[in-house]
């Protein structure tokens, strides 16, 4: 059966604007050099919005967003680029059921003590929403907001990342992504369609984890996702101990803060707001 390639998989010129500057600089982390772009705080005392891509994304992937709402919260952003992403460096090992672990325990504490970010709001899209949430039940954080995130594997999961798979057959769509990863690209494409594809991996489950979350939640879902369901945050919302708020987006698919953007950008903004 063909599948539909999804949107979110598509990265598109139009999708946004790019800012000047949106190349950044690398920091040493745990002897790798990972990629940052980080856009100064204009108000004093503010927390650090701390931006983890997707699964196939990168900072260049953010397009404005981080921009955007590091204006109207006056808050400090920092972007980065996993390992094997974007224009850090190559992963140096393959992924195995714990890499969510190692990036949420082991790599991101270390760029944030690099980057010198001791008040996270972690922002996390799909996997890197997955990645916040498992940081944060074992960090001091001021709040989360994740969109899209992955607490267990779904049908539509596997689905998406089938429809993905398929999309890379085509030379458009390989080159769309090789536009923000470079000589990487295949490497990382391999890397996340074969986990998510991976036997071992369809009864990956993080719910457990929730349990230790304890700062406040934004948990935000595209109603049209195309790699998973509104259950993932009702799991959210029944599992963490601290406040949680939830957000559904009506016609919208995998990337809220692409495909409604306006009521997304108000959203996160009164969220952050009220960290204060």
């Amino acid at each position: 059966m063909s599948h539909k390639p999804p949107r979110s998989a598509m990265p598109s010129e139009k999708l946004g604007n790019e800012p000047s500057g949106l190349r950044g600089h690398s920091v040493d982390v745990m002897g790798r050099r990972i990629a940052v772009r980080d856009i100064p705080a204009v108000e004093p005392e503010v927390p650090t919005l701390v931006f983890l891509h997707e699964g196939l994304g990168c900072i260049e992937m953010w397009k404005d967003f981080p921009d955007l709402l590091a204006a109207a919260t006056g808050c400090r952003a920092l972007i980065y680029d996993r390992l094997g992403y974007g224009r850090s460096e190559m992963a140096d090992r393959p992924r195995d059921p714990l890499y969510f672990e190692n990036e949420a325990y082991q790599i991101l504490p270390a760029l944030l003590s690099a980057c010198g970010v001791t008040n996270p709001v972690l922002i996390g899209h799909s996997d890197g929403g997955t990645i916040a949430l498992l940081n944060a039940g074992h960090s001091a954080v001021r709040g989360i907001i994740t969109e899209a995130a992955h607490v267990f594997v779904e049908p539509e999961s596997i689905a998406g990342v089938a429809a993905a798979k398929e999309a890379w057959q085509d030379e458009a769509f390989r080159r769309r992504l090789t536009r923000y990863h470079g000589g990487g690209t295949v490497e990382m494409f391999a890397a996340w369609a074969d986990m998510w594809s991976a036997s071992w991996f369809r009864d990956w489950n993080m719910e457990a984890a929730l349990a230790s979350i304890d700062c406040p939640v934004l948990a935000i879902q595209g109603i049209e996702d195309e790699y998973g369901t509104p259950d993932q945050v009702d799991a959210i919302r029944r599992g963490v101990t601290g406040a949680v708020q939830t957000l559904l987006v009506p016609d919208c698919g995998h990337a809220p803060h692409i495909q409604a953007r306006g009521p997304v950008l108000t959203r996160m903004t009164s969220f952050i707001n009220s960290l204060s």
